[in-house]
């Protein structure tokens, strides 16, 4: 009998005692959990956006830390990219077109405080040619010439640019027949511009001239022809730094900031 007690005493010392254990590190687990969602929350303000408004977006970011002290990491490219930290993370969403946040949204829907939405500064399409203009491009009507190979990017944020463009001229099924080759975003168009000189001409935004000065001119179409497009940028749903991330919007909309975006070729 005393034996059966002295057994029953030490499983019961030993069930405690895990018990004990096992509290212990679930506590230190919910410590170190509570440890790491702090500091997530670093005050960092992270923007996401496509390729294009990179220039002018970072610049902008780097004068309003200097002013203020406050960090903005502006992460940018083709949205397959970055969309899987931008979920985790993201303070600030911006788009290339009114159109192109507005299918962010549809495809992502909550993520963006629709409330928080609004347009920063337009920008023109134009046509970006070779160095020297070997083809002697000067206009949209010069783009349906014989020989004449153009880029198409038929999405990020240009989705029906040319053909918008080319509709109130009369020349649509001019320069369908000249194009070449059909992208989805504006860094394939890079790539292939600079691996293969065969392409004579693509119809873009004014602004990735600015980009890519070392390998492109730029032909302005007259402004009675220009067509803009905006750049809206909205907080997310998710952020944890609102108000940071507000003052920097904000900060994007003083004419110090305009000024940027017209020197990367906004309006």
């Amino acid at each position: 009998m005393k034996k059966t007690l002295l057994i029953g005493a030490i499983f019961l010392l030993l069930f405690t005692a895990a018990g004990i254990s096992v509290y212990a590190n679930m506590d230190h687990s919910s410590k170190s959990q509570q440890q790491v969602k702090s500091t997530e929350n670093d005050g960092v303000i992270r923007v996401y956006g496509p390729g294009g408004p990179l220039g002018p977006m970072k610049e902008a970011a780097e004068k309003f830390t200097a002013e203020t002290g406050m960090k903005v990491i502006v992460t940018a490219g083709p949205e397959s990219n970055w969309i899987g930290q931008a979920k985790q993370d993201a303070d600030i969403i911006y788009g290339g077109s009114e159109y192109m946040l507005r299918s962010f949204m549809l495809s992502h829907p909550q993520m963006i405080n629709e409330k928080s939405l609004t347009e920063l500064y337009p920008r023109a399409a134009g046509i970006l040619v070779r160095k020297g203009n070997p083809k002697n491009i000067g206009s949209l009507k010069d783009l349906t010439k014989s020989g004449v190979k153009i880029i198409d990017v038929n999405g990020a944020g240009q989705l029906g640019l040319w053909e918008d463009l080319a509709g109130r001229k009369g020349l649509i099924g001019g320069i369908s027949q000249n194009i070449d080759i059909s992208v989805k975003s504006s860094a394939e168009a890079i790539e292939i511009w600079k691996s293969n000189e065969k392409h004579d001409a693509w119809i873009t935004y004014e602004s990735w001239h600015y980009r890519l000065k070392d390998v492109t001119e730029l032909v302005e179409l007259p402004e009675a022809e220009k067509l803009y497009r905006g750049t809206p940028i909205a907080l997310t749903a998710i952020t944890e730094n609102k108000n940071e991330a507000q003052k920097f919007v904000d900060y994007l909309k003083t004419e110090s900031s305009h000024k940027v975006f017209q020197k990367w070729g906004w309006k």
